[in-house]
């Protein structure tokens, strides 16, 4: 069985929202991500202070604060926190 390979583009983040129920992040070429904040128990529970206290990675987010890691790739493919 072979995997089908597809170019998602560029995987960089240049803004982090959050909304009542979602986690909203825009890439640098303008597409939204938008997953249930219920995935990732660490921001869901955070104040809006901790939440707004991020890194921009080159593929990723990081809330020091935190300690809370979340991977562009990782959302694209519906991946929850552990």
């Amino acid at each position: 069985m072979s995997t089908l390979e597809i170019d998602v583009g560029d995987l960089r983040p240049v803004a982090v929202d959050f909304t009542a129920e979602e986690l909203v992040v825009t890439l640098t070429d303008g597409r939204r991500i938008a997953t249930p904040l219920a995935w990732y128990p660490r921001l869901s529970g955070a104040s809006a202070e901790a939440r707004a206290n991020y890194e921009l990675m080159p593929m990723g987010i990081h809330w020091p604060d935190l300690d809370e890691d979340l991977g562009i790739a990782g959302m694209l493919r519906g991946r929850m926190a552990s």
